[in-house]
């Protein structure tokens, strides 16, 4: 049962950055046993609003209170002192630790009585912490060998450890599976049984109509009103989101297939076991599978961050064995990572200097001296392109919102002679309204001749995009698929292995 009196408030808060006013004035108010929903557009101001809930950062102005009373926060370890617990889009793992020792990093470890740790008690608590969850995770090896999926179970169990009063889920199904989400909902529902409260934030909107009591808008560093679950619909929320209409999510295709320029043959590294496809110009081709089917590591392959065991690739007629990256991009070969604070964007650096670098050597002159002027006005151009939205090119990109950012990569490779588009993921993490343009990117891009390659966990957007897909199962080739006709249903007992009835 949700009791009427809030527990926490957030009055008036203020967060203004160098030409960008992020939070203005807004407030958030959670009961005691509520599971309460934080929607909005990329931009929207809802990181901001978390971070300075975890006391990563300080407020230009506003209250935030506890039981009435005043807090003041300074750092991470103060909110925690308070209750309050996070799960962060950004996972933040130590990748060189194990799964135990993450979840109990910043916790006392259990001790021996000689004053030890005691590391059999330290794994089997964290095992307790996993089986709680109903997830099976290995705790025992360090989490850079844990697949994306995993390690948000690890960095799920650490947020449970303690008595939190109230957690925060930034995004926390962007890489789990359905079976994992169900896992993730009962546990929702048992913290609140529990008196716990959850602030759930998603772009997934499906979900916070499952499981949230009540929804905070927000909209251009404002709140735009906070409204029980039953009182929109999924329209009227996507309106008050973004100040418009929608419209149609995705756009459907309209271009002709070019000539397959593109080959693989019996392919094989990492988890990967043997795939064979060829990708004609202009040709949007799924990947589909369950986390730890391999499709990651397939694009990976193509792109020459992994080494093949097996098999052979042609691109143009010619073998094509990029030994890096590198190789890759000056073969016309580009990368839109899953990751892409880690893999895809320098954050300290500006949206210029980001956009720049993969074709510094346009610009330049034996690569010492750049031509300043020709790279801002190419870089104008593509940022347009993308629809980016920044305060200027000289901006931050750490102080750009999770879709700007996914258009700045986005942007980096048209400066390049582009013929292949790998996209992993693309639009995790990012809201309604940046997610069609983004859409419209990919769709703009094929109309203009470029293969592209398409790893995405939302099946309504790979059916959506794709011309085809191929599904992968534990690293092997399963089915080779038209999207046009595929229900999302059909194409889910295809990842479990089960060829579905007509």
């Amino acid at each position: 049962m949700v009791d009427d009196q809030p527990w926490f408030t957030m009055k008036d808060i203020v967060k203004q950055y160098p030409g960008v006013l992020a939070v203005n004035r807004a407030g958030l108010s959670l009961l005691p046993g509520e599971v309460h929903g934080l929607v909005g557009g990329n931009g929207a101001g809802k990181s901001t609003l978390i971070k300075i809930m975890a006391g990563v950062v300080r407020p230009d102005h506003g209250q935030i209170l506890l039981d009435g009373e005043r807090l003041d926060f300074h750092s991470g370890s103060d909110a925690y002192r308070y209750g309050l617990s996070f799960i962060h889009q950004e996972l933040n793992l130590v990748p060189y630790l194990n799964g135990a020792e993450n979840i109990f990093l910043g916790r006392p470890y259990p001790r021996t009585r000689f004053g030890t740790i005691d590391w059999k008690a330290l794994k089997q608590r964290a095992e307790r912490i996993m089986l709680e969850l109903g997830m099976r995770v290995r705790v025992d090896v360090p989490v850079r060998r844990l697949t994306r999926g995993e390690q948000a179970m690890i960095s799920l169990g650490r947020a449970l450890v303690g008595d939190a009063r109230i957690i925060v889920m930034d995004e926390p199904t962007a890489s789990l599976t359905d079976e994992e989400i169900r896992g993730l909902f009962r546990v929702i529902r048992e913290l609140k049984a529990r008196r716990r409260t959850v602030l759930y934030v998603s772009h997934r909107l499906d979900e916070i109509f499952e499981i949230c009591d009540r929804v905070t808008i927000m909209r251009d560093g404002n709140v735009v009103g906070t409204y029980p679950i039953g009182a929109l619909s999924r329209s009227e929320m996507i309106r008050l989101m973004i100040g418009r209409d929608l419209g149609e999510g995705i756009p459907p295709p309209q271009n002709p297939l070019g000539r397959a320029f593109f080959r693989v043959e019996g392919l094989a590294g990492g988890p990967v076991q043997g795939v064979s496809f060829d990708l004609r110009e202009g040709e949007i081709l799924g990947l589909a599978g369950l986390i730890g089917a391999g499709r990651s590591e397939v694009l990976h392959l193509i792109y020459g961050s992994i080494r093949p065991n097996r098999g052979c690739m042609h691109l143009d007629d010619k073998p094509f064995s990029p030994r890096s990256p590198a190789e890759a991009i000056r073969a016309g070969v580009a990368l839109v990572p899953e990751e892409r604070h880690q893999q895809g964007l320098v954050l300290s650096r500006s949206v210029l200097q980001n956009i720049s670098l993969p074709a510094l050597d346009r610009f330049s002159w034996r690569s010492v001296f750049v031509n300043r002027t020709a790279e801002r006005k190419a870089g104008q151009q593509v940022a347009q392109q993308v629809h980016l939205k920044a305060a200027s090119l000289d901006q931050k990109v750490n102080q750009l919102s999770g879709g700007n950012q996914q258009k700045v990569v986005f942007a980096r490779w048209l400066h390049t002679r582009l013929r292949m588009l790998l996209l992993d993921e693309p639009t995790r993490g990012v809201d309604v309204g940046a997610r069609f343009e983004i859409y419209r990117t990919i769709r703009e891009l094929a109309a203009a001749g470029i293969g592209i390659v398409l790893v995405s966990s939302d099946l309504s957007e790979l059916l959506g995009l794709a011309h085809r897909v191929i599904v992968l199962r534990e690293g092997r080739q399963l089915a080779e698929l038209p999207a046009a006709g595929l229900s999302q249903e059909a194409l889910l007992h295809y990842c479990y292995g089960e060829v579905p009835r007509e």
